[in-house]
């Protein structure tokens, strides 16, 4: 059974059955994985998952029910689970977008990643291996090389007339490395994600990844205190993430951020712009409208310092007395509505990293985050993490630390933005949404060198 007659049978006896909304999402994901090891092929994976599920109001009564058949049975099934739920779980009602609306005409679908063969994605591994172990004899080990092919399809119908599709797809592209000098051993890694199978160069790859683990070869102790910071982009990013549910209004609601009645005020330094763009070519979260229906726009979400906006869906919104931001979210279609950002950065800015560093007198910078799971709370904003990076001394690097510990305050922090950079990355391993920060010069974090 096709999606479109699941959805007729599902309206129509719908109906019969006693719901007065009723609402219809499907996903559909494709993936395939292959990695290398030692010049082999050791993971070649395909995935195909698809999934539908409904949501609706019955007696008054929100109720979910989710299934991965598209059969005759799935109609009777999704409905009877539905009507279970919304009698057995207390919850306030959910309304569905019924408001007029105009969408964004964007294609975020790239057919020419449907043309690259897993014969071209292997190659190109073999190749990027092939040169990282004749780069520096100093490098022990590829000890990953993968690659992703992967593509999504979503719809979103309700018996009001709403139909909505879209497509995206992406490669993401994954490399590590072991190096080794004496008895020190250290790591690097490289991560691509792209909609240009071509754009990807082994050379540009290889230089990055070797030389960003051999620089971290020779660390030291240094005097543990308060200095200067440059966060990198790659560090930035994943410690934004780890803060960005402080901007949800379901957050702020439940009296879990510290972003509560703070709208309008000041909250960053006044050269920062926070922003979510739903439109970026290349965003894993990009999409015309979100998981309620709701058109999406792009949206200064802090501007010149101050919070504009949190993130709302329609019943955050209501709750508020605002218009949705059209940030409604499903993990799946196995979840219900939350909130979430699609693509959220901090806007860059025409520094370059050696620009941020240059006119510290001694300060560190800091290339990588660990622990952001266990040692940030998300709530209070207040962290200490481990990281690894180098020292500075007069504007230059002097050589990597060994491994530290950086302590501070994420919204504290943001007011403490004395510089921004020009290198715009986004967050590989982020949960809440695709985040992004250029690199980023800080007045002062504590740091203790083990």
């Amino acid at each position: 059974m096709s999606i479109e007659q699941l959805k007729e049978r599902l309206f129509a006896e719908g109906e019969n059955t006693g719901f007065t909304d009723l609402e219809l999402y499907y996903e559909k994901k494709e993936s395939l994985t292959i990695g290398l090891y030692e010049g082999e092929v050791d993971k070649y994976d395909f995935s195909d998952v698809q999934g539908a599920s409904v949501r609706g109001l019955y007696n008054g009564k929100t109720g979910y029910a989710y299934t991965e058949k598209f059969d005759e049975d799935s109609v009777s099934f999704l409905l009877k689970n539905a009507v279970e739920n919304a009698e057995l779980i207390e919850n306030e009602p959910e309304e569905l977008f019924t408001g007029k609306a105009e969408y964004e005409e964007i294609e975020f679908y790239s057919p020419e990643l449907d043309a690259v063969k897993p014969e071209e994605m292997i190659q190109f591994l073999q190749e990027v291996e092939k040169k990282i172990l004749a780069y520096d004899p100093r490098v022990k080990k590829v000890t990953t090389s993968q690659m992703q092919n992967q593509k999504s399809e979503k719809g979103l119908f309700h018996d009001k007339g709403l139909e909505l599709k879209e497509a995206n797809n992406f490669l993401l592209f994954y490399v590590s490395i072991l190096v080794q000098e004496n008895d020190e051993l250290k790591s690097g890694f490289v991560f691509r994600i792209t909609k240009d199978f071509n754009e990807l160069d082994a050379d540009t790859i290889v230089k990055e990844v070797v030389e960003q683990g051999v620089s971290m070869l020779g660390e030291r102790n240094y005097p543990n205190k308060k200095y200067p910071v440059v966060l990198k982009n790659e560090a930035a990013a994943s410690l934004l993430s780890t803060f960005t549910s402080s901007f949800s209004a379901q957050a702020v609601q439940d009296s879990r951020s510290r972003l509560q009645g703070k709208l309008g005020e000041k909250i960053a330094a006044e050269h920062v712009n926070l922003i979510d763009n739903p439109f970026l070519p290349t965003g894993i979260q990009s999409a015309t409208f979100d998981s309620e229906g709701v058109p999406t726009r792009k949206l200064n979400i802090v501007e010149e310092g101050h919070l504009q906006t949190y993130f709302h869906n329609l019943k955050t919104a209501k709750k508020d007395g605002v218009e949705t931001t059209g940030h409604a979210h499903r993990g799946s279609y196995r979840g219900s509505v939350e909130v979430s950002p699609s693509n959220f950065y901090i806007e860059p800015a025409n520094q370059t990293v050696e620009q941020l560093y240059a006119e510290i007198e001694e300060g560190i910078i800091i290339t990588d985050l660990a622990g952001l799971h266990s040692g940030a709370d998300p709530i209070s904003g207040d962290f200490s993490l481990a990281a690894d990076g180098y020292y500075v001394k007069d504007g230059k690097v002097v050589g990597p630390t060994k491994q530290m510990t950086v302590a501070g305050n994420f919204f504290e922090m943001l007011q403490d933005i004395e510089e921004i950079g020009s290198d715009l990355i986004f967050s590989p391993m982020s949960f809440n949404g695709y985040i992004g920060s250029p690199s980023l010069k800080i007045k002062g974090l504590a740091i203790t060198i083990d």
